[in-house]
């Protein structure tokens, strides 16, 4: 038994339902859906990288982390993506003074990440907003711990580092460091303080910092001209030193080489002189002992003869000899000598 609903109905309510089952209607509905499609407008894609947040009209809706494909409201509702992965901070180059009053140039950078996304939408909006927040609070927190450590905790990193020695230089007398000044906290602490106190204020923005490091410290350009020329002064002033060392340690090798030359020449020559007079004391005891014969006295005063007639003869000379002389007696028994020898021929 069918049941016929015969109740008046008002004709605007009509009039509506009509106009929705209208083929325009229908056709306008494809249309809307495939826009959406299209634009993304009615879906939207999470990747795995990222958090999506949905705002209405500027509020959070709601907060998608898990990756996949998600619908939203066309038209009202706005994807904003955050990106969760560790995302890098590289501040910029910082100038500032050390405890001992040097002025260091430090470059340091960080690791962070996105820890509450709604948070951190809500404070920051965007990754530019965080970054420059993060180089007010970085810089600011780098400059205080600086300011409170030596230039020696921010370079050094060992504790208890021993020096390296040069035995050579040791000998030379060259005065060295016996040792280098230790550190109470070191680099790698220093950071850590930096780190912590930085993680706790920005917490506030959602932001989570894991780390902070220092990249490079250098001094001043212009004051590192000056260093260097201080440390060229330095060495010039060690190497004048080894050069004087030198020449004072040639000057006394040569002295003691003339003084050892001179000894040996006197010790030498006094030798000489010894072995000379030796050899003449033996000649003149055997001249005396061949001369002291008769026979030898003879030959001795003839041969002595020959020399005084060969000086006296040298040239064409004419002479009266007597031969009552020893000379006229030499030559008068030579002329015997001869005479028989002459007579043969």
């Amino acid at each position: 038994m069918n049941v016929i609903d015969v109740t008046p109905r008002p004709a605007a309510y009509v009039g509506a339902v009509r106009f929705l089952q209208s083929r325009w209607m229908s056709i306008l509905g494809v249309l809307f859906v495939l826009t959406a499609l299209k634009w993304g407008a009615l879906l939207f894609v999470v990747h795995q990288y990222e958090t999506v947040i949905i705002t209405r009209f500027g509020k959070i809706i709601r907060t998608v982390a898990t990756p996949g494909l998600k619908v939203k409201l066309p038209v009202i509702d706005k994807v904003q993506r955050l990106d969760k992965r560790i995302l890098a901070w590289d501040g910029p180059p910082t100038e500032c003074p050390t405890k001992d009053k040097l002025y260091i140039i430090v470059d340091c950078f960080a690791r962070w990440r996105i820890s509450d996304a709604s948070l951190y939408y809500n404070r920051l909006n965007d990754e530019r907003s965080a970054l420059s927040r993060l180089d007010d609070i970085l810089g600011s927190e780098t400059r205080t711990a600086v300011a409170s450590h030596d230039l020696v905790e921010i370079i050094r990193v060992t504790k208890g580092r021993k020096p390296l020695r040069d035995e050579e230089l040791e000998k030379s007398g060259t005065v060295l460091p016996s040792s280098i000044p230790d550190i109470e906290f070191g680099r790698g602490e220093i950071e850590g303080q930096i780190t912590q106190r930085t993680r706790q204020k920005i917490a506030d923005f959602g932001i989570e910092l894991l780390d902070e490091r220092f990249k490079r410290s250098k001094y001043n350009p212009a004051v590192a001209a000056k260093i260097v020329e201080r440390m060229s002064s330095e060495r010039h002033q060690i190497a004048a030193k080894f050069r004087s060392e030198g020449k004072g340690e040639a000057a006394n090798i040569n002295g003691q080489k003339e003084s050892d030359v001179a000894s040996i020449s006197s010790t030498a020559t006094k030798n000489a002189l010894e072995t000379e007079g030796k050899a003449d004391a033996e000649a003149a005891a055997i001249y005396a002992a061949v001369f002291s014969s008769s026979d030898a006295q003879e030959l001795y005063s003839f041969l002595r003869s020959l020399d005084v007639m060969r000086a006296a003869f040298e040239r064409d000379t004419t002479a009266v000899i007597s031969t009552n002389s020893d000379l006229g007696r030499m030559l008068k028994s030579m002329a015997e000598a001869t005479a028989p020898t002459k007579s043969g021929h």
